[in-house]
């Protein structure tokens, strides 16, 4: 069976013999337990053949569901309803004329069918005159889907005065879809994140967000059995062009494409896109993270000197999860909702989610996509530098590592060392190590401080502490006085057996602001 990659169109998708993971259960699900949702989920997710489906059912297509879930509930009757289809995908939203051009011509469409009255000349007075036609013309209530109602605020942003101008034309035109409710059977909303305050949500206090329901965290997406279930020719083909078994198959999918969570204690969800990417390619690859740049994720970080660290190891209440305010300095909810993080662990006393990357695509492509923005803007330049530098930690050549960590960091474009230096150089650090492989650690505490960096090899262990315009021998002594050393190895100072036999370096740096790179260090 041929594998529905890039098809987003259920009918064609049906009708062209592709392979369909049901999810109309879920579909029947929603229609019966309630009337207006919305979901967020990543890009490439499945969110526009999830409409796509729900459009072909109002339009009582019932040919196209036959085998499936759904076409054996005795109590749905296909009637055939008018079915408004908005798709914020395709327009790029740099100016309001494009938001407005969009909206007009979806109503200019609609009016078509079901008429204009002269006075109607707003986005919402004509979207409200729409639907209570269309009811009173066919007998039917109206379905509304927008797909992607996010994408131009998530365009704006950073843009205050594109974000305001386009959340009150927003508000204004979906304000439609409670005014109009008597006429309305179903509607939902879904994109990749929900902005909060003073927003488009503020007036739909009708809409539910199903977005962290235990009951619809696999409504997109492909769960382990599913994967298991529909695409065992695949896996067994894959496995042998890997030169691996079965199992070894299923263990790398697992690693690559897994760990999506969408809600506390659920189980793991795999990215769609790269599964059917893998399986047409035969071939394990980065195809979700390909398909996008997320240039406003860098920036939002940068722009606000965060913590990388804090970014992979984020907790965060719900509230913060479900909602983006367009003016915070919190990138985070932007890079969970967008799909970078995810649900990782969760405080019930607290409740507090634990975020983290959800598999080794997406942190991998990340980390990667990281480093010309804080290493060096020849992308080139630093694959060839983390080379060296992991064949110098293997080896335990701290003195060679920190040669070529104080050109890389001299190498740095002037203009992202403006700003927070200290919080610069120390995630500069911590993507060098994460391009590494190895375990490390930026602020890593202890029971008495916290060290700055930890890298742990088979061989080698490499304690790290740095100063921002101190001295090298002070970071050492640092060391030595909160006596970070002895959670590894005895009281020794200087490189000895530690624990489970690696050896240990501890290291004090020193960077200066005046020339904006290491300009000594110390080695015992």
């Amino acid at each position: 069976m041929k594998l529905p990659i890039g098809i987003q169109d259920f009918e064609s998708l049906r009708k062209d013999g592709y392979l369909y993971v049901d999810k109309t259960e879920h579909v029947y699900r929603l229609v019966s337990e309630g009337r207006y949702y919305f979901l967020s989920r990543p890009r490439r997710f499945g969110k526009s053949l999830l409409l796509s489906t729900i459009k072909s059912l109002f339009l009582g297509k019932r040919e196209l569901f036959k085998g499936l879930a759904i076409d054996q509930k005795e109590d749905w009757d296909w009637a055939v309803h008018p079915v408004m289809h908005l798709d914020l995908n395709t327009e790029k939203y740099d100016s309001k004329e494009k938001l407005e051009g969009k909206l007009n011509s979806f109503l200019s469409e609609n009016e078509k069918l079901y008429g204009r009255e002269e006075w109607e000349n707003t986005f919402g007075i004509r979207f409200e005159g729409i639907i209570k036609r269309a009811y009173e013309k066919t007998g039917q209530r109206v379905v509304i889907l927008v797909d992607e109602y996010d994408k131009p605020l998530l365009q704006a942003i950073g843009n205050k005065e594109l974000q305001e101008e386009y959340r009150g034309t927003l508000k204004g035109f979906y304000g439609a879809l409670k005014s109009m409710d008597g006429c309305i059977k179903f509607a939902m909303l879904t994109g990749v994140t929900k902005f909060g305050k003073v927003s488009v949500f503020s007036d739909l206090n009708n809409l539910e967000d199903i977005s962290l329901d235990y009951g619809y965290h696999d409504i997109c997406g492909i769960t382990e059995q599913e994967l298991l279930t529909c695409f065992s020719e695949q896996i067994g083909t894959l496995a042998q062009r890997a030169r691996m078994t079965r199992e070894e198959c299923i263990e790398k999918l697992r690693k690559m494409y897994d760990g999506y969570h969408f809600c506390e204690d659920a189980p793991g969800i795999y990215n769609p896109f790269s599964v059917l990417s893998t399986f047409k390619k035969q071939s394990f690859g980065s195809y979700w993270f390909e398909t996008g740049t997320p240039t406003y994720l860098v920036e939002l970080l940068r722009r606000h000197y965060y913590d990388l660290e804090d970014m992979a190891t984020s907790e965060v209440t719900a509230d913060v999860l479900n909602s983006i305010d367009a003016e915070s300095t919190n990138p985070i909810p932007v890079i969970y909702q967008s799909g970078y993080l995810t649900i990782k662990g969760y405080d019930k006393e607290f409740q507090m989610y634990r975020l983290g990357f959800p598999n080794q695509e997406v942190e991998e492509g990340f980390i990667k996509y990281l480093a010309p923005f804080y290493l060096d803007n020849r992308e080139e330049r630093s694959v060839f530098d983390i080379r060296s530098f992991t064949s110098d930690v293997r080896e335990g050549n701290a003195e060679q590592f920190l040669s070529r960590l104080k050109s890389l960091f001299a190498s740095a474009p002037y203009d992202s060392v403006k700003g927070d230096k200290e919080n610069h150089f120390q995630n500069m650090m911590w993507v060098v190590f994460k391009m590494m492989g190895f375990y490390s650690q930026t602020e890593y505490h202890t029971s008495d401080g916290r060290i700055d960096l930890l890298v742990e090899t088979p061989q080698y262990r490499y304690i790290m502490e740095f100063k921002l315009d101190g001295t090298a021998e002070e970071a050492l002594q640092q060391i030595k006085d909160k006596n970070y050393q002895l959670q590894f190895f005895g009281d020794s100072l200087t490189i000895s057996n530690g624990w489970g036999g690696a050896k240990t370096y501890i290291i004090g740096v020193n960077f200066s602001k005046e020339t904006r790179t290491i300009d000594k260090w110390i080695i015992e």
